[in-house]
């Protein structure tokens, strides 16, 4: 059976028999150790709640909603400005309102930690052999840079972005953002030109925090000139703060509005400021991958996120004080939000800025060594490219300190589980872990008090009211459903910027089924509690980890003239494999030659990233549409997956069904 058939079978059959074998379990000292067997005891103590399991627990948590997250407000002991008024509002999904009346600052719960003396951030890049930062260091840079801010007008609500790699002063500048109630938004310096200001044009910042360049896989990349088109497409842009990270020399960037990092650390000073701000006030823009239009605009709040960050690190990632906090990240990912959130818990960020394959991919082993890591996260790519190249980490690092290790962005394959506590260290907990931009967590992952099966996530979060539904709106169990969130969470958006009506928040996720937030992917929650995910069940790229909007790809693709239109998907394999296919359909007279192919791609590859690159360029003679216009994406993906076309697809709603002929051919060959 091959890679396509493979998945195909997973998809279709019930899978109740099929047995995981377990790989960890967590000894009595452990559990007893971790924040969540705590909270269970604080809830026996001061709420009278007894509960038998996890799953007891679980279900308690989403049927009695404003009980349990007022008890993490107690049990996590929230600094409020203000009494709020109400747990949260009877209104439904998505316009349920939380702590109603209560004014907090998040970046002022990351500071609670904080001993001067001790060490904040620990960071390592191409350029850099590992550093540390103390938190002294840490607090004036965010009450230099605070000051700064000040003085040029920045107040609550404006939106200050920044275009940097994943560096100290991304950290520090998110910091100084939050604590003055300004709104953060971020995107990685591999992001093209383009792709920036998609995202950053929507939210119309002030000032723009960036670099002149940065090094990956041994490569300088000089950003100069797509920083100064960046810049020229953000009219409400009032000032600059210029990094010179790839050339110490680099010179500002043209403009009189614009200063030198080291020079604002010199010229202004202070302490850190934290402005009280209501529970939903806006902390930060994070983006869809743009399958639809331009990249969706997605704000949280503050309060939110907060109440979040704090359950999913204490009982999901049980991270405590002292610890060491890493995951494989850039400042475009919601992951890089995510690590930041580790210093509620009072633990040390560990920041890595380059390729996690250069000079080989030992490289973040030996800082997890070194470092040393007690909690290590990756996308599950990199942890099927170090099976896949047969690392033997044990024989090599000790890892002494290394508790857990953390996987997300893709579905983490069965084999790479079992390889993980063969190749990396035996007394393990391996937290695979899934849930995206557009709440800022995972809503399933880890779970200190149960065991780790092969393949399976451990449970769902406390709070986030998961399950999996067949074609009729009913859940399942032991099949494959789509995900599905039935109840409010504090973290969902509280909107998309310059969304009038909520009109592509309420397409986003609760078009399929009404007050139900549908997820987009595919999973399968077993009799134990457990979840596997198959990846997507829409039409999003979900690329090395990292989700791509197909959007992205055709505005790329618009500017290649030899093609008329295009239509991409991914398919994911087994064995954590990916086949993203592009189908173009090419104007008149021309020819799918390699000089052409090497167009298409190398254009995607500078308008964008080489994520958007796709593995094979198809020629077609015609795309599916809808009668209203819209291509068929998600259908053509199960069609290549062999799903039968009555279940793919409805050709009656199509305006030129005998498109699908080829893609039906084409899935057949896939799966010969």
């Amino acid at each position: 059976m091959n890679q396509v058939a493979s998945i195909k079978y997973q998809l279709d059959c019930s899978m109740s028999s099929i047995s995981a074998r377990k790989l960890w379990q967590p000894d009595p000292k452990f559990q007893e150790q971790s924040h969540l067997y705590h909270y269970v005891q604080w809830l026996k103590e001061n709420r009278a709640l007894h509960f038998e399991n996890y799953n007891n627990l679980w279900e308690w948590s989403v049927t009695e909603i404003a009980a349990f997250w007022e008890s993490l407000w107690e049990y996590f002991q929230i600094k409020s400005y203000t009494t709020y008024s109400e747990v949260m509002t009877a209104d439904p999904m998505p316009y349920t309102r939380w702590f109603t009346g209560a004014s907090l600052n998040y970046a002022e719960h990351l500071f609670r930690h904080c001993k001067e003396d001790q060490t904040a951030i620990i960071y390592q890049s191409e350029m850099h052999s590992i550093r540390h930062m103390t938190w002294k260091e840490v607090s004036l840079t965010v009450g230099s840079l605070q000051q700064y801010f000040t003085q040029q007008g920045v107040v609550a609500g404006d939106r200050v972005v920044a275009y940097l790699p994943n560096i100290p002063e991304a950290t520090i500048s998110f910091m100084a953002v939050c604590g003055l109630g300004a709104v953060w938004s971020s995107c990685s310096p591999d992001f093209g030109s383009n792709s920036v200001i998609e995202r950053f044009q929507q939210i119309a910042p002030k000032v723009f925090i960036t670099v002149d360049g940065y090094q990956y896989n041994g490569k300088a990349f000089d950003r100069s000139e797509v920083v100064r088109e960046i810049m020229a497409q953000l009219p409400t842009l009032e000032k600059v703060v210029f990094i010179p990270y790839l050339d110490r020399e680099a010179e500002l960037p043209g403009e009189a509005n614009a200063i030198y990092w080291k020079e604002l650390l010199v010229q202004y000073t202070g302490t850190p400021v934290f402005t009280p701000v209501p529970f939903d006030h806006p902390i930060w823009v994070l983006y869809s991958s743009g399958t639809t239009g331009k990249p969706k605009a997605i704000t949280h709040c503050q309060g939110g996120v907060l109440l979040e960050h704090y359950k999913y690190l204490a009982f999901h990632n049980d991270v405590h004080a002292g610890e060491h906090f890493f995951w494989f990240s850039t400042t475009g990912w919601m992951m890089w939000n995510f690590v930041q959130a580790s210093f509620l818990m009072g633990a040390t960020i560990v920041l890595f800025d380059g390729s996690p394959g250069y000079p080989d991919l030992s490289v973040l082993w030996q800082l997890a060594e070194t470092a040393p890591i007690h909690h290590f996260g990756a996308g599950a790519p990199y942890l099927v490219a170090c099976m896949q190249n047969e690392l033997q980490i044990k024989s090599e690092f000790a890892l002494s300190e290394l508790r857990s290790i953390g996987s997300t962005g893709a579905p983490l394959p069965p084999e790479t589980f079992t390889w993980c506590y063969e190749s990396i260290k035996k007394d393990l907990w391996l937290c695979s872990m899934s849930g995206g931009t557009d709440l800022c967590t995972a809503f399933v992952g880890g779970n200190p008090l149960l065991p780790v099966y092969e393949g399976e996530i451990q449970c769902r979060a406390l709070g986030a009211a998961v399950y999996a539904w067949d074609e009729m709106g009913e859940p399942v169990v032991n099949e494959v459903g789509e995900m599905v969130i039935t109840q409010p969470m504090p973290s969902m958006p509280i909107y998309f910027w310059n969304d009038p009506g909520d009109k592509r928040y309420l397409e986003s996720y609760f078009e399929m089924y009404p007050g139900i937030w549908r997820h987009g992917d595919w999973v399968r929650i077993t009799d134990r509690g457990s979840l596997v995910i198959y990846g997507r069940s829409d039409a999003t790229l979900n690329r090395q980890g990292v989700r791509i909007g197909t959007a992205e790809i055709y505005n790329a693709i618009q500017k290649v003239k030899e093609v008329k239109d295009s239509l991409i998907v991914n398919l994911e394999l087994a064995g954590g494999r990916h086949y993203m296919p592009l189908f173009v359909v090419l104007a008149e007279g021309q020819n799918l030659d390699q000089e052409l192919i090497r167009k298409i791609k190398q254009t995607l590859r500078s308008e964008y990233s080489p994520r958007h690159v796709p593995d094979e360029v198809i020629a077609v003679k015609d795309i599916p549409y809808t009668i209203s216009g819209k291509k068929l994406e998600a259908p053509v993906k199960k069609i290549l997956l062999g799903i039968p076309i009555t279940k793919a697809a409805n050709p009656g709603a199509m305006r030129n069904p005998d498109s699908l002929d080829f893609f039906i051919q084409f899935g057949r060959r896939l799966a010969d």
